[in-house]
């Protein structure tokens, strides 16, 4: 007599099912897990080379018997004049903690409304110091800072201008800048490192003597005086590094400029102001560096909006070397 086959119940089979698929399952769990997205690797400094934005300082100082050499050239377009100009720092680590430089400035406007500068002339010209005050580290919330002191010298052309106000390319007066820099870095979630600026300034300016046509508006026959108001201005920029070679740059400023205030006889009493202002620039760029001593800056400085200000836009080409 044949016996009948083995009968197992549903419940036991369903269970059997559950169970074998688990088993199945459970080696595939840590394959899973590799296949999740890994940390991004934290970007070093060394690895990340900058030429600097274009419009704020930097808190840091050269080492000693070191030069920094960064000319920049540029256009201020307005609506009824270009202005032409080469900007060059040149700073020398003089001792631990402290730069010293001087920023000599060139120029050649083109005007609408007349005849255009002669010639290629030089502005007012800088003389600098800065001194290290704390120094950025890793893990640390305390920035770089560092103190400046700058000397503006009346070296431009200003007054006795004759037919051609456009030679104009300096205030004739002494200028006083004492300004605070300070800079930090952030590591964003990609890991890429982000590097921030930031320049308080306020300047104060001495009286220029007048002679005639002059960049303060007075005309031919005009004998007097100008004092220009003081400036106070503050500065914010941002440097994200794509890669180690390539940076995008944003500046953003507010500078106040007081009321500047000319007296004198031409050959009546003369009472000019010109009432105070402020500005708002915004200014993106683009960094390429060769290597870390080595740069070049492309950018752009937009003035739009503010009070008693003339909107401008300036193009800028910067080389910054390192020896």
């Amino acid at each position: 007599m044949m016996s009948s086959p083995c009968k197992i119940p549903w419940r036991h089979a369903r269970l059997a099912f559950l169970m074998c698929m688990l088993g199945c399952l459970l080696p595939s769990a840590p394959a899973w897990a590799q296949t999740a997205s890994p940390a991004p690797i934290r970007q070093s400094q060394d690895d990340a080379w900058w030429t600097g934005p274009m419009l704020a300082n930097s808190a840091g100082t050269l080492p000693p018997g070191h030069f920094l050499v960064e000319p920049y050239l540029y256009d201020i377009s307005s609506k009824h004049s270009d202005s032409y100009g080469s900007r060059t720092y040149v700073l020398y680590g003089l001792a631990n903690r402290l730069t010293v430089g001087v920023i000599p400035v060139l120029g050649y406007n083109t005007v609408s409304t007349g005849p255009d500068s002669s010639h290629v002339g030089l502005g007012d010209w800088t003389l600098l110091a800065q001194y290290q005050l704390t120094q950025f580290h890793e893990g640390s919330w305390l920035p770089t800072i560092s103190v400046e002191v700058q000397e503006t010298l009346p070296t431009g052309k200003y007054d006795r201008l004759g037919d051609r106000p456009a030679d104009g390319l300096g205030s004739g007066a002494y200028t006083t800048t004492l300004q605070l820099n300070a800079q930090t870095y952030a590591w964003l979630p990609n890991g890429r490192i982000l590097r921030m600026r930031l320049n308080l300034s306020q300047s104060f300016s001495s009286h220029a003597t007048l002679e005639d046509v002059s960049v303060y508006g007075t005309d031919s026959g005009f004998r007097g005086t100008a004092k220009p108001g003081s400036t106070l201005y503050a500065g914010l920029s941002w440097e994200y590094s794509l890669t180690r070679s390539w940076a995008l740059a944003l500046d953003l400023t507010y500078s106040h400029n007081s009321n500047t205030r000319v007296t004198g006889y031409a050959p009546e009493a003369v009472r000019l102001s010109s009432g105070s202002s402020t500005a708002f620039a915004l200014a993106p760029a683009i960094e390429y560096s060769w290597n870390p001593n080595m740069g070049v800056l492309l950018g752009v400085r937009l003035i739009r909006g503010g009070h008693n200000s003339t909107a401008s836009t300036a193009p800028v080409v910067a080389l910054n070397m390192v020896f």
